[in-house]
């Protein structure tokens, strides 16, 4: 049984959280301030926890710190501020995902099963596939609809960063420091560029991507169809 810990200072969120996802197999525990969340999940050992920002006794982004200093647990942050920067901060922080309240139950559990795939034990021979594009992690081998494409090697870099988060929002600067290295200049420009040459060779149609989607004033996903 998947245990998710719910730390949200609001009630009927609990409630809502608790109901929706018991009943699809989950155990939810929860956590109405931050000194609490934190004490359950020594406690409870989550496999995932979704944290909001406006707790009474500390903020959001310092429960995430505080986490990361010791936790890879999987993190989805549910919070009322839909502003790109609050967005980009928190992912950049290391939270696995952001959800916007009010949310789509639904669409969390989804978020919730890709979180957890992100943090599960990579196989021995990965091939990632989503629609016609497979990626033979281990041969470097990127195929779409059975034929080869060659990337160069930074798109390859991006590429496979993507495939090892997929589903995942990967912030600009994210990629830029993974790819070019912790002391690049954020040149988000020239990040488009090589998405551009990527969706040209991966997308059927490249100015209607399927697969390497676009996050407005946050970064890519590669969607997994």
């Amino acid at each position: 049984m998947i245990r998710v810990l719910a730390i949200d200072d609001e009630a009927p969120i609990r409630r809502l959280l608790r109901i929706s996802l018991e009943s699809h197999g989950f155990q939810i525990f929860e956590a109405a301030t931050a000194e609490d969340g934190l004490q359950m999940v020594l406690g409870t050992k989550p496999d995932a926890i979704l944290l909001d920002l406006n707790l009474p006794d500390r903020d959001g982004r310092e429960v995430l710190r505080s986490l990361r200093e010791w936790s890879k647990v999987p993190v989805i942050v549910l919070s009322v501020r839909n502003a790109e920067e609050d967005i980009v901060e928190m992912l950049n922080a290391g939270a696995d995902d952001y959800v916007v309240k009010p949310f789509n139950t639904a669409e969390l559990q989804a978020r919730i099963g890709v979180a957890l795939r992100h943090h599960a034990p990579e196989p021995l021979d990965p091939v990632f596939v989503s629609g016609p594009l497979s990626v033979d992690v281990t041969t470097r081998l990127v195929t779409v609809g059975g034929e080869e494409r060659k990337l160069t090697p930074t798109e390859y870099a991006i590429l496979r960063l993507l495939v090892r988060n997929a589903g995942k929002v990967l912030t600009h600067q994210q990629i830029l420091r993974d790819v070019w290295g912790p002391n690049v200049e954020s040149d988000s420009g020239n990040l488009r560029v090589y998405i551009t040459q990527l969706r040209r060779k991966i997308e059927a149609e490249p100015a209607r991507p399927r697969i390497l989607l676009t996050e407005p004033g946050v970064g890519y996903r590669l969607k997994i169809l």
